[in-house]
C-alpha cells in the first residue's frame, strides 16, 4: 500500500497539512493544561475514543472488509490489542502529559527522537553498527536532548524531570507504534488499523481509569480546543498523513511531517507567548535535522 504513488502534489500537500494539525493540536493541548483544570489522562481518553470512532467510521465506509476481516484471526486481533495500547494509547498519553510538564513544541520536537531508537533498534535486531548518517544523527539527537534538558549548562536543569521523561517516553511509544502494526498494515486498510487501535487504545484507557467519573467544566474556547485535538489534529491529520504516505511513501511523508514540530514551536510562541532561548532552538534543529538524515539513509 505504501509504494503506490497515485498524486505527488496530493501527497505533499497532504502530508505538509496534516504535520501541522498535529502541531497545532499540541498547542491546543498546552493551551489546555495551561488555563484549565483537566488532567492529560481525561484528554487522551476523549482523543483515543471520539478520534478512533470517527477513523473506524470512515474506514468501515471506505473498506468494510478490513475492519471486519482484522477481528476474524485471533493473531490479527491480539496484535491489535498490542499496537492499540502499547502504541497508540501511551504514544497519546505520554505525549499530553510531557506536554502537561512543559510546553507543545519541547514535546513534540522529543517525540520526533523516534525514529533514531527506530535505527538503533534496527541495528541491534541486525546486529550491526550504525552507517555514517545513522551516527551522526544518533550524536545530534543526543547533542539535541542535552541542550532542552540543561541549556548547554550541565550544572542546571532547564526541563522538568517529569517533562524530559515523559517526552522520551513518547519518542519510545512512537518506535512502538511504527513498529507494532508493520504486519497488520501489510494485511489491512491502514485507516482501519489505525481507527480500531485508536478505538481499543482509548476503551482499554477509560475502562482501567474509569474517565468518565471525572468532572469536566470548560467555557466554549475551551472546548473548540479540544475538538480541535480530536477533529484537526487526530481524525484529519491521521487521513491526511496516511493519504501521503499512499501518495509518495513513507520516508518523504517522514521528511514532511517535520512541519509538525516546526508548526508546534510557532503556535506556542505566537498564541501563547512561550518564551524559548537560543540553546532550545539549537536544540529544536539538532533533533529534527535527524528526521531528514534518516529519511535519505533509506
Amino acid at each position: 500500500m505504501n509504494e503506490i504513488k497515485t498524486n505527488p502534489m496530493r501527497g505533499v500537500l497532504c502530508t505538509t497539512i496534516g504535520g501541522v494539525f498535529w502541531g497545532f493540536s499540541g498547542t491546543c493541548g498546552q493551551y489546555l493544561f495551561s488555563h484549565y483544570e483537566i488532567s492529560s489522562l481525561w484528554l487522551t481518553c476523549v482523543r483515543l475514543l471520539v478520534g478512533g470512532g470517527i477513523l473506524t467510521l470512515l474506514a468501515l465506509l471506505r473498506n468494510r472488509d478490513s475492519v471486519r476481516g482484522i477481528f476474524r484471526s485471533r493473531r490479527d486481533t491480539l496484535q491489535l490489542l498490542c499496537y492499540g495500547v502499547f502504541g497508540l494509547l501511551l504514544c497519546q498519553y505520554a505525549y499530553m502529559t510531557a506536554i502537561s510538564y512543559s510546553n507543545a513544541a519541547t514535546t513534540t520536537v522529543l517525540q520526533n527522537l523516534g525514529p533514531v531508537l527506530i535505527m538503533l533498534y534496527t541495528c541491534l535486531r541486525s546486529r550491526r553498527k550504525p552507517h555514517r548518517r545513522e551516527a551522526i544523527s544518533l550524536v545530534l539527537a543526543l547533542f539535541g536532548v542535552y541542550l532542552l534538558a540543561t541549556g548547554g549548562n550541565p550544572t542546571q536543569m532547564m526541563l522538568s524531570s517529569q517533562g524530559l521523561f515523559w517526552g522520551l517516553a513518547a519518542a519510545v511509544a512512537v518506535m512502538l507504534y511504527s513498529l507494532l502494526p508493520r504486519r497488520l498494515l501489510t494485511r489491512w486498510d491502514q485507516s482501519a488499523v489505525t481507527g480500531l487501535g485508536m478505538l481499543t487504545g482509548g476503551i482499554v484507557l477509560t475502562l482501567a481509569s474509569r474517565s468518565w467519573n471525572d468532572s469536566v467544566s470548560l467555557p466554549i474556547q475551551g472546548w473548540l480546543a479540544v475538538a480541535a485535538i480530536v477533529l484537526l489534529g487526530t481524525a484529519v491529520a491521521f487521513s491526511l498523513i496516511m493519504q501521503g504516505v499512499m501518495d509518495i511513501g513513507p520516508v518523504r511523508s517522514s521528511m514532511l511531517a517535520a512541519t509538525e514540530p516546526v508548526s508546534a514551536t510557532i503556535f506556542s510562541a505566537f498564541w501563547l507567548g512561550t518564551e524559548f532561548a537560543a540553546t532550545d532552538l539549537i536544540g529544536f534543529a539538532c533533533i529534527i535535522a535527524t528526521i531528514f538524515l534518516l529519511a535519505k539513509s533509506e
